[in-house]
């Protein structure tokens, strides 16, 4: 739909239009990503290859789960990317063009994922496509983009092991979230058993196989337990006793979408106390699914991410403004529609830097690419398409927000290929 459409179909008005307008502020990096949106590029110019690309208007796709059960983790994507779509829009564009977005959903179904990105790119023409979650969507879309070439923003820390010509990564990789987490725990919390827990797919079962190597080849310590539960599942009793008798030092949680809702409310229902007794460490639960789960339920647990709402600097506190103005008071954000957020702007900049929408030029352009009003703080793209960006840890609250606990000094550098872990 056009932005003339978004504003009727959201409801953006005016007042709404100068909000956004002053969340600009939030990414003065404008200027370094080329200058204003220049209209002077003719469309046959800066789009050789077929693209939905006008003199006025520039197509790109949004692809995520908003029915499902992945729709609790998958929303705050779908919200982030119209919002930065409706920012750069206020500004101008992209090289003179408005953005339009189609959008479809991949109702938490992987082989839906790929008949919609071939749909994007084959049909509609996307110049690129900002979407999926799951590490298993990822995989389903990933050869089509590849054969159709077409560029994927993909916006969910997850467990590396991949690069691609066609993929822009914008949240984690497991040397900046696994493996910095597990160190962190080991240090601070004199952790020596760990009990690995994850729903069943790539993501979880590939990041726990990460976690082991990491904790019995390098941190010489002991998993005592092992288990995965399939998308949805809700019964988590059987698994819950078993860790009560194994007594593990870490409860190590990659459980998504809204299982998650079921298992800390009976975690909490066990009799576990994650503020004053137990240890627990998530690589999966935001703020969004906070708000299923219900902060009392997950007080105390541990979280290690890039990005936390309640990160105290100026682009974050302009971001979360105009984000809640524009999808209600009482929303919450997380990790990855932080990350989700961070697609559009990148592509704006690598776009204008390229002086193309061509998909070639664009991936080529790619790398060095720096945007320092991102909400998390300065970030850039790796050669390997991957973000430069902190690790941080926090501490759930009842409020369901996180306090900050551990941050690193510097960016850390992604390597989705790390030795001893293939």
């Amino acid at each position: 739909m056009a932005s003339d459409d978004i504003n009727e179909k959201t409801g953006l008005t005016s007042p709404l239009r100068r909000q956004l307008l002053k969340g600009m502020a939030a990414v003065p990096a404008m200027a370094a990503f080329g200058g204003a949106a220049r209209s002077s590029f003719a469309a046959d110019g800066v789009n050789t290859t077929g693209l939905a690309v006008t003199d006025t208007e520039v197509t790109v796709g949004i692809l995520h789960s908003v029915t499902g059960t992945m729709a609790i983790s998958e929303t705050g994507s779908v919200q982030a990317e119209k919002l930065a779509i409706e920012q750069i829009n206020a500004m101008g564009g992209v090289l003179g063009r408005k953005i339009k977005y189609i959008q479809e959903d991949g109702a938490s179904d992987w082989p839906t994922f790929a008949e919609k990105a071939k749909k994007l790119l084959v049909n509609d023409k996307c110049a690129s496509v900002f979407g999926c979650w799951t590490s298993a969507s990822r995989k389903a879309v990933l050869p089509v983009f590849e054969q159709y070439n077409g560029m994927l923003y993909y916006p969910t820390f997850y467990e590396g092991l991949e690069q691609s010509k066609n993929v822009i990564y914008t949240g984690q990789e497991a040397t900046q979230q696994i493996i910095a987490g597990l160190d962190w725990v080991v240090k601070e919390k004199g952790a020596k058993t760990f009990y690995l827990l994850g729903s069943d797919y790539i993501w979880p079962r590939t990041s726990n196989k990460i976690a082991r190597k990491h904790i019995e080849n390098f941190q010489k310590l002991e998993v005592v337990g092992e288990e995965y539960f399939p998308l949805g599942h809700t019964q988590f009793n059987s698994v819950i006793n078993k860790i009560k008798l194994k007594k593990p030092d870490v409860i190590y949680a990659i459980i998504v979408g809204g299982s998650n809702v079921a298992f800390y409310k009976q975690l909490k229902a066990a009799g576990f106390d994650l503020e004053n007794k137990q240890t627990l460490l998530t690589i999966s639960v935001t703020e969004d699914e906070i708000l299923g789960i219900g902060g009392e339920n997950i007080v105390g647990a541990y979280a290690c991410m890039k990005y936390f709402q309640s990160l105290d600097n100026e682009n974050n506190k302009k971001f979360v403004a105009a984000f809640k103005e524009m999808w209600g008071k009482d929303i919450v954000i997380g990790d990855v529609t932080q990350a989700a957020y961070l697609g559009p702007w990148l592509w704006k900049a690598t776009v204008e830097k390229a002086g193309s929408f061509d998909i070639d030029k664009v991936a080529a352009a790619s790398p060095g690419i720096e945007f320092t009003g991102a909400p998390e703080g300065y970030v850039r793209i790796h050669e390997n398409h991957h973000l430069w960006s902190k690790t941080r840890v926090g501490r759930a609250r009842t409020d369901g927000q996180y306090d900050v606990v551990y941050e690193t000094a510097d960016l850390v550098e992604p390597n989705p290929f790390p030795k001893g872990y293939q």
